[in-house]
């Protein structure tokens, strides 16, 4: 049947798609595509493969087995090694594809999207240029799709941008991001390229059709739908091509023992959504204990030790004095996922002793980040703390936590008075109440007791506040929140920063607290003071009070 043919040449060109996806790219109806599926399946050509993200429903993803591609070389008229090389069909890209497996998922969604306004498209894969994928609209045009990962390094994303903007050229570029902040940090990024690029969060554009707003320019347009952003793709763009691997090696059948005991390729299908939330949540909070990685995940400790247990034995979590840190294995699994240098990764915050005698500390700690949070355990575990103790009363409140980022993604860079400067808080949120956000930044603060010292803690973010930096990054100028560990230090920071602020005529959003009036009213309670206003309540608690009322 011509289904069951176009069928495979399209899992051919983007394999493991699912069934809802190659309806849409296929031109066929849901009908016929199920049944296409049900009948190669029963003939052994093509099989299915269980998936599940965070932002992609669970679903089975089919790719075609080797009697499939047999077939497919037969009915072309090609010989194996030609199919395979024409397409990202050989055993390493299997590998590829599946390694990035949950990103792959995201473009394939955006792609059966784009189908629905713009019928037929081409799409290709790439292996190591700037873009993720491209995709050929009729009449020339072309998208270049690029996704950038949860946990991808910021200075090499920029590098990859610049590649993507030096190199060739389509009629657009798509961006995902995972979050508002690097959203718009990509934008600036983008802002000079010679050609429009259009920018979404990666959960709306998964999760969305072309009539939601959810795209925004690089120079920050108003949101404009799918159907918008291709009427505004000019016309012919770049369509380029990969050189071919070198060795063309035809990819075994997956077997059901790889979904038991899996290859590191194939740990993105055998976890499901919870568990690869759970590595996310250890993978930004390093050394994190079971309870507040609870309170972070919105689950029970019993829940929480059953997300664990399938990461336990795939040996991509580690457990230390009652602490969790990732594996170098479970670091791969997510650089693999986001294409990121995967000894970069394991340099910065591999969890694995250097001596495998000695017991652990932070001197017999490999990654770097790793041994500078091991370190200062107390100051981490504090910070852990607030961040799971705000998430969990968010929620009993009522709020959305949009936004809760650990301290290595938390940085601004900025320039003042031509100088390059930055803020390094130990954390960074966003809530959220009836569309309105409430960003902050959190410094806890173990070491400023002396008035000199405080003030230096103060000097970088009033430089900070007193360029457009704030409201650039965030849309909004979010509060920074000061933690101290005792009420007497509070007390005299508030007059430096009352001060300070004076001096500098800034006009800086800043609330301070101190640890046992947090462990009493919770982060959302009446528990900050600010230096304008002795006795002000952080606004967001003011709100949720006036809510609760």
């Amino acid at each position: 049947m011509t289904v069951e043919r176009d069928l495979l040449r399209l899992l051919a060109q983007m394999p493991f798609l699912d069934r809802l996806e190659a309806a849409a790219l296929s031109g066929w109806s849901r009908g016929a595509v199920y049944a296409a599926c049900a009948a190669l399946g029963e003939a052994g050509l093509v099989a299915p493969l269980p998936h599940a993200s965070e932002l992609v429903a669970p679903a089975r993803r089919y790719h075609l087995t080797v009697a499939g591609l047999h077939r497919l070389a037969a009915d072309d008229g090609l010989v194996m090694a030609e199919l395979l090389r024409s397409r990202p069909l050989t055993a390493h890209w299997r590998r590829l594809l599946l390694a990035r497996l949950d990103g792959v998922a995201s473009i394939y969604r955006l792609a059966a999207a784009i189908a629905d306004a713009a019928w037929p498209l081409r799409f290709r894969w790439y292996r190591a240029m700037p873009m993720d994928a491209a995709i050929a609209l009729p009449g020339g045009r072309s998208l270049f799709v690029v996704r950038e990962g949860r946990s991808a390094d910021r200075t090499a994303f920029a590098k990859r941008l610049w590649r993507l903007r030096e190199g060739p050229r389509p009629g657009a570029y798509l961006l995902l991001a995972p979050d508002a902040v690097r959203l718009r940090h990509a934008a600036r990024l983008m802002a000079q390229a010679s050609v429009p690029a259009f920018l979404a969060l990666e959960r709306d554009a998964a999760a969305s059709g072309t009539s939601a707003r959810i795209w925004r320019t690089a120079s920050g347009s108003p949101l404009l739908s799918l159907r918008e952003v291709l009427a505004h793709v000019p016309g012919r763009g770049a369509w380029p091509r990969e050189e071919p691997l070198a060795r063309a090696t035809v990819p075994r059948d997956l077997r059901a023992r790889d979904l038991r005991e899996p290859p590191d390729w194939m740990l993105p299908a055998a976890l499901g959504a919870g568990a690869k939330r759970v590595l996310d949540l250890i993978a930004d909070w390093p050394w994190i204990g079971r309870r507040d990685l609870a309170g972070l995940a919105g689950v029970s400790s019993q829940r929480v030790s059953q997300l664990l247990a399938p990461a336990a034995e795939a040996g991509l979590v580690t457990r230390e004095a009652g602490r969790l840190a990732l594996s170098d294995r479970g670091l791969a699994l997510l650089a693999r996922r986001d294409r990121s240098a995967v000894h970069l990764s394991l340099a910065r915050w591999s969890a694995a002793p250097l001596d495998l005698e000695a017991p652990l500390s932070w001197r017999n700690v490999a990654g770097r980040r790793s041994r500078q949070l091991l370190r200062n355990l107390d100051h981490t575990a504090a910070v852990h703390g607030f961040a799971a103790a705000l998430a969990t009363q968010a929620r009993c409140e009522g709020w959305e936590v949009a936004q809760l980022d650990p301290p290595h993604r938390a940085s601004r860079f900025f320039r003042y008075d031509d100088r390059l400067h930055s803020v390094h808080p130990d954390a960074f949120g966003v809530l959220r109440r009836e569309g309105k956000p409430w960003p902050f930044f959190l410094e806890w603060e173990r070491r400023a007791v002396r008035p000199s010292t405080m003030a230096a803690r103060l000097a970088p973010y009033l430089r900070y506040y007193a360029s457009p930096r704030p409201t650039d990054d965030h849309g909004v100028r979010p509060a920074v929140l000061v933690v101290f560990e005792d009420e007497l230090a509070a007390h005299h920071f508030l007059g430096v920063a009352r001060g300070e602020i004076a001096r500098a005529r800034v006009d800086l959003p800043l609330f301070v607290s101190h640890r046992a009036a947090l462990e009493r009213e919770g982060p959302l309670g009446g528990a900050w003071n600010a230096p304008h206003a002795p006795g002000a309540a952080w606004p967001l608690a003011a709100a949720a009070v006036e809510a609760r009322a």
